[in-house]
């Protein structure tokens, strides 16, 4: 169930696919083992002290489809690199950066400088390894700051002190030729992850909760509650909802170095069937894609919603996909359908022993 900041209900029905990746540029295809939808937020680590990772599946509805991956950046023929550049395309969305080795801040008299980046041949791509965190070292609370960006990341200080800051990590992302060089800095984090529901500016659209929603609003959301808070990505990875045949492509993302594929074409009717007798036709869409190249798989998960009059109590049976005319029939007649004799032997074998306990 969802609902809107009016009150009124609504009923979502979110169905996810889970493909591999083609190495030879094929049609994805179902695997057998399918991921199942996300009930809860998923993160890195501790909840609200690290990236999150997955997001819950159930949004009431999304205005743009999110394109989000998790894994890694390898270097180009495994070997040992400081520097890996990234790309990931899909569509019209174009988004590339730059991984670098492990790097901390020296600090000395002198000012603070960067130590040299380590050679890597895979590295980690996330949030919690992009500019950003939480300085709160100091002894003096007043003096706390976080990187409400990215306040999960690495290499922000808002103290420079020797002691608070020499030998803290730095970033291994960094934007294309913006090279993290001031550890107050305004960077932008560098991942194609989810982004934090309290970082900013997603926790902005998520409206106002004051003493006035307290005691006149409180359970609903509040008037002022924009629905661009259900989107998970950044908006440099936003596209229209996808239909299939758009172009994904992958630049040392994976050991290949560069790979490139194309979505699959999937139509996901939807059909709410009400109490009263009258139903309503959706075509669910897809607006979640979660590519994951380090498993060799990607998700996609289409979603369709219905506002109801009253209730979920009004609603009977949601269909999901096609059904044949002997279903629909049947279901016409009030009977229930059997795919074949066996199916209809086994239901009533069923019942006799049912009835017999």
């Amino acid at each position: 169930m969802g609902m809107e900041p009016s009150g009124r209900e609504l009923l979502v029905v979110a169905v996810k696919g889970t493909f591999n990746i083609p190495q030879d540029g094929s049609e994805p295809q179902l695997i057998d083992e399918q991921v199942p939808l996300v009930d809860a937020d998923v993160y890195t680590g501790e909840p609200g002290y690290s990236a999150p990772l997955y997001e819950v599946d159930y949004a009431p509805h999304k205005a743009r489809c999110d394109v989000l991956l998790n894994g890694s950046a390898y270097a180009p023929g495994g070997r040992p690199a400081k520097k890996v550049p990234v790309r990931l395309s899909v569509g019209t969305m174009v988004k590339e950066f730059d991984v670098i080795g492990d790097r901390v801040w020296q600090v000395s008299k002198m000012g603070f400088t960067k130590s040299f980046a380590q050679s890597f041949t895979i590295m980690p791509i996330s949030y919690d390894r992009a500019f950003g965190g939480s300085d709160d070292k100091h002894s003096d609370k007043n003096k706390h700051s976080a990187y409400m960006l990215n306040p999960v990341g690495r290499g922000y200080h808002g103290i420079t002190s020797r002691e608070l800051m020499d030998g803290a990590p730095l970033p291994n992302t960094e934007e294309r030729g913006r090279s993290v060089s001031l550890p107050a800095g305004k960077y932008r984090p560098m991942a194609f992850g989810v982004i934090g529901r309290n970082w900013d500016p997603r926790y902005k659209f998520a409206g106002t909760y004051d003493q006035n929603w307290i005691d006149n609003v409180f359970p609903f959301l509040p008037a002022d509650f924009n629905a661009i808070y259900y989107q998970a990505s950044p908006t440099d990875q936003q596209v229209d909802f996808l239909t299939g045949n758009e172009v994904v492509e992958m630049v040392n993302l994976m050991p290949e170095g560069r790979l490139q594929f194309r979505m699959p074409r999937k139509n996901v009717p939807v059909v709410f069937f009400l109490k009263m007798g009258d139903r309503e036709e959706r075509q669910a869409v897809a607006d979640t894609l979660v590519l994951e190249p380090d498993l060799n798989r990607f998700t996609i998960t289409w979603r369709a919603h219905l506002p109801l009059k009253k209730n979920m109590f009004e609603m009977s049976q949601v269909l999901v996909g096609k059904k044949s005319p002997a279903w629909w029939h049947a279901r016409e007649l009030g009977k229930a359908y059997y795919p074949s004799l066996k199916a209809l032997g086994d239901a009533k074998r069923r019942k006799i022993e049912e009835e017999a306990e």
